[in-house]
């Protein structure tokens, strides 16, 4: 028994759900290289492969999970990744999701950070950039309709959207303070009996059937790994977090709080505790940190790193990695200036993620054990609704920035808004979105060859028109 245990683990053996862990890590490594776009875009890969493709887990197991992630700091879709890679095989499942979630992204931004400190500038891949944000941008809206027609089942979810969409969109209310807002408004929807507060019961019409996680290669049992031990959670969080902070430690001891080092572990370890609403709810404070504060930026150069994570795979918040490349590459000393940057590159990066394992691995058996809570299935389905109006302000944002040039501020009594000036329209920006949207939403063509199609459109255009 012990000798198949042992090749089990190592993937000879398929588990009693049948996926061995082989598959598992290949299936992975595709997640990750398709994952562009965003949170948005990503949720909805991990959807379509590992839900509607694959069928691991069930539409409401995997609803529970992405509500859960929601509620915590950093990027939802990597924590996702890992939620599903541990459901599925164990701890080790889990760092391989969470880590190659991550890892195409890091070394795409490496080579592009290289390129940027090294000329000054992205004009030789600008075509390719102009290119592929065109279909990030198709993939965003496909992602809102995606989940949204998996989410919106009813009229009270519709409308916890739409509150969601107008608070964010109109008056800047906090993301933490929509979803607490929708939790309880779920919680005390779900307590009167109503249907509408179910998750992952039926489904629309011309929406296909859901997987119901009996139908799914997990079932809708709960693993035994996976169930509440207080004891496996405080070990392996106490191993995590030793990883996060130690190097905090021996950076402050051996080279003092000024160091540059110091500064950009301590900064974004800050940062990794407290982005709640996804990438772009922090990356304002960011920029004006690393700009006006840190000087390891100038002017205009978040938007360059922007770029940079929006048109590579992995989580929108990579950007911290340029701008820890960058604050380094300025600072570096008696360092080889790209040496410098290297290591701050990789320094930003962990210190970014692994609190996200941290916050799954303590946290993920107990919501496990509250999957058939009805109160909180209510709370959750709310939140999920909640989530679609805010993935929707996400699109709208970047529809703005990227097919207009100019965007103008409008008070709106109190608040303010966002609103594009229409007279600047990049008009081949536009064409060449709608043409990705036709691709994937008429022609029902696959993420990696629409990407290309845009990459390659875009440019030929900059060469026809340099």
């Amino acid at each position: 028994m012990a000798e198949i245990s042992e090749r089990q683990a190592a993937g000879s053996v398929p588990p009693a759900h049948g996926v061995t862990f082989g598959e598992a890590f290949r299936v992975w490594l595709r997640v990750a290289a398709l994952s562009f776009g965003g949170p948005a875009g990503q949720i909805a890969v991990m959807h379509r492969i590992i839900v509607d493709e694959k069928r691991w887990i069930g539409e409401r197991r995997f609803l529970h999970a992405l509500n859960y992630c929601m509620l915590l700091p950093g990027p939802e879709a990597q924590q996702l990744a890992i939620y599903i890679g541990w459901l599925m095989h164990r701890t080790a499942g889990g760092l391989v999701a969470g880590i190659l979630f991550v890892l195409p992204g890091f070394l795409a931004i490496l080579g592009l950070s290289y390129v940027y400190a090294a000329y000054g500038s992205l004009s030789a891949i600008e075509g390719l950039f102009f290119g592929l944000k065109a279909a990030v941008l198709a993939v965003v809206v496909q992602a809102v309709f995606r989940i949204g027609s998996r989410a919106l089942l009813n009229p009270a979810m519709f409308v916890t959207a739409a509150v969601a969409f107008v608070a964010i969109f109109l008056f800047h209310v906090p993301f933490p303070i929509i979803i607490v807002t929708a939790a309880l408004v779920g919680y005390a929807g779900s307590k009167t009996g109503s249907a509408w507060f179910a998750v992952g019961r039926g489904h629309k019409p011309g929406t296909g059937p859901v997987l119901q996680d009996i139908d799914s290669a997990l079932g809708e049992g709960t693993p035994a790994h996976a169930l509440p031990n207080l004891s496996w959670s405080l070990r392996i969080s106490s191993v995590l977090l030793v990883l996060w902070l130690l190097p905090l430690v021996l950076l402050w001891v051996f080279l003092g709080g000024d160091d540059v080092f110091t500064k950009i572990g301590f900064f974004f370890s800050q940062m990794a505790v407290v982005t709640f609403g996804g990438a772009y709810a922090v990356l304002a404070y960011v920029a004006q940190e690393a700009v006006q504060h840190y000087g390891w930026l100038k002017p205009g150069e978040m938007l360059d790193g922007l770029g940079m994570a929006e048109t590579t795979p992995g989580p929108l918040i990579m950007v911290t990695q340029f701008v820890g490349f960058m604050g380094a590459f300025r600072s570096a000393g008696n360092l080889d200036p790209m040496t410098a940057a290297t290591i701050g590159a990789i320094l930003t990066t962990w210190v970014t993620f692994v609190p996200c394992f941290l916050w799954i691995f303590l946290g993920a058996p107990f919501i496990e054990s509250l999957r058939d809570n009805v109160a909180l299935s209510g709370a959750m389905s709310a939140i999920t609704a909640a989530v679609v109006g805010v993935i929707l302000n996400l699109a709208v944002w970047f529809a703005i920035h990227t097919l207009f040039s100019e965007v103008a501020i409008h008070r709106l009594g109190l608040s303010w808004i966002e609103l594009p000036v229409l007279t600047t329209v990049v008009v081949p920006m536009l064409l060449l979105s709608l043409a990705a949207a036709i691709a994937i939403f008429r022609m029902k063509l696959s993420l990696i060859p629409t990407l290309a199609l845009s990459a390659t459109a875009g440019m030929l255009w900059v060469l026809a028109t340099a």
